[in-house]
């Protein structure tokens, strides 16, 4: 597949981004009007995939900043417990706040959210706060598109990538569009491409790559042309993901792989794209077939929609391999 993960490096992957706080509604079948209590977790996309891959035995790290109070303590002694290497995330002391989202869960197909994501101290993170060294340790990046939503950060990330490809390290691109933390869609999209061109594996929703391709010609793809538009840059695998119906991942050598799909008791809807990310990239990088990665990210989804949280339902290695052998099981009889 023409990925390949340098050998003898300390850490196996660093997240970059966001790091905030999820108030999980704990009243579903309700609106938020009505909701009175949540539970607090740990949030935000990169966040979430770095506490999912270590669950599952990576030695993750990440590079970030966290406000200077009780929640950013909160946040940074969270990654600790979860043995995430946090020498690389700053104490931001500007007076920033952390980004909070609280969730409503009316139904399991109707989930949102309601973000606030002003002054918030994980787009503070500057070009000065990236430690090539750092970089240079990791067999593996993973960068999320809300960090590129607003300077500095949009620069911090930038900086991370020249330093990825300088010193072999590859590059995850989740997409993770989040329209409200951005000015318009045309800025999305051309602060995604940009990030994009230089990646190695990209993992995004079918709407968010017709977003950041908006400007092609005829820019509403087919998920192979879209893929074969990431393999004239750096892409090694790109994986377009369609809901219930699956994900799809294709490679620069012309492979095309349909994910595996697994029944679930679902709560709500978030999460699923962050521990599907988790257990792809832990697949990937222990030298696992497409298929087989893709099949593991996709029970780890299924695991965490079907419990209150993310970050906490983040799954280990012995729980997705129990689910997947109880759904084969169950497909069997």
């Amino acid at each position: 597949m023409g990925l390949t993960f340098s050998e003898g490096k300390e850490l196996d992957l660093i997240s970059v981004g966001r790091l905030c706080i999820d108030l999980n509604a704990n009243e579903i079948n309700r609106p938020m009007e009505e909701t009175i209590t949540f539970t607090k977790y740990v949030g935000g996309s990169p966040a979430n995939i770095a506490i999912g891959t270590s669950r599952l035995g990576l030695k993750s790290g990440f590079i970030g900043r966290v406000s200077d109070d009780q929640m950013g303590r909160f946040i940074r002694n969270y990654l600790n417990e979860n043995g995430i290497d946090t020498s690389n995330v700053i104490t931001d002391e500007k007076g920033s706040v952390t980004g909070l989202t609280f969730t409503e869960i009316k139904n399991p197909e109707d989930c949102s959210i309601l973000m606030y994501r002003d002054n918030v101290a994980d787009l503070n993170l500057m070009p000065a706060d990236i430690s090539e060294a750092y970089v240079k340790k990791a067999k593996a990046i993973l960068i999320s598109g809300t960090a590129l939503s607003k300077s500095p950060s949009r620069e911090a990330v930038f900086l991370v990538l020249k330093y990825a490809r300088k010193h072999g390290t590859a590059v995850f691109f989740d997409i993770d569009y989040r329209p409200y933390t951005w000015k318009s869609p045309e800025e999305t999209a051309i602060y995604y491409s940009l990030a994009a061109e230089k990646c190695d594996v990209i993992i995004g929703t079918r709407e968010e790559f017709n977003m950041m391709e908006q400007f092609d010609e005829n820019h509403i793809h087919s998920d192979e042309v879209t893929a074969g538009k990431w393999f004239k840059h750096n892409a090694k695998i790109v994986v377009i993901k369609h809901g219930k119906e699956g994900s799809i991942s294709y490679t620069k050598e012309g492979g095309q792989f349909k994910g595996a799909t697994f029944p679930a008791k679902v709560i709500k809807t978030f999460g699923a794209g962050d521990s599907y990310a988790s257990g792809f990239i832990y697949g990937l990088m222990n030298g696992w077939s497409i298929e087989k990665s893709m099949e593991f990210g996709a029970a780890a989804a299924s695991i965490v929609i079907s419990s209150h949280s993310c970050s906490d339902a983040m799954p280990t290695v012995r729980e997705v391999d129990a689910y997947i052998e109880k759904c084969n099981a169950v497909g069997t009889e």
